[in-house]
């Protein structure tokens, strides 16, 4: 009887398993990197220094707000939602804020994340809000910010550095206590 050779086992083929477990490899170091990238994105947290990254807000009266066109002012940099029950606990306080200041040198912006415009429109009018809001569309701008939930709110220096971040509601007097902080600054 003759002897019938046996096939030839994947690991004995020359090359043959050797690029799959490469591919493999190379694919499971990929995917730990993505994960690594996401992990060290997600505990960095918000922004709190260095230049505030730039933005242009559509409000929902249809006025175009660029961040980097208010240097030499203050600026408040709110995030919030309707739906947010701390932040319907600050919005008395950001509005009589934003009255007592805005003729000093200082601007509040609210962006209104992840919300239905007519909530949005609901919860300005409920809270006599004046100071100019609009939709984070598509979330990039509190991605840039790097915002963990809303309320948080971003301190601007006149020179367009960030001064810091409040994450949770504001209550008196922590606001009034930063912009005369952020005022008092010389700026040329």
């Amino acid at each position: 009887m003759e002897e019938i050779p046996s096939p030839v086992e994947p690991s004995e083929r020359p090359g043959g398993s050797q690029w799959g477990r490469i591919v493999a490899f190379a694919l499971v170091l990929g995917l730990l990197a993505l994960l690594g990238w996401g992990l060290v994105k997600a505990q960095a947290g918000p922004r709190d220094s260095g230049l505030a990254p730039d933005f242009t807000l559509t409000t929902f009266d249809g006025q175009e707000i660029t961040l980097s066109k208010l240097r030499g002012q203050v600026v408040v940099i709110n995030f919030w939602a309707s739906w947010c029950p701390p932040c319907r606990d600050e919005a008395p306080y950001l509005e009589a804020t934003w009255r007592a200041y805005r003729e000093r040198g200082v601007v509040f912006i609210g962006v209104d994340y992840v919300d239905t415009e007519a909530e949005a429109l609901a919860y300005m009018a409920e809270f006599d809000i004046t100071y100019p809001n609009g939709p984070d569309v598509g979330t990039r701008i509190s991605q840039a910010y790097r915002i963990q939930g809303v309320p948080e709110t971003f301190f601007v220096a006149r020179d367009g550095t960030l001064r810091g971040v409040k994450i949770g509601p504001l209550a008196p007097p922590e606001l009034e206590e930063k912009l005369e902080g952020l005022l008092a600054e010389p700026y040329p």
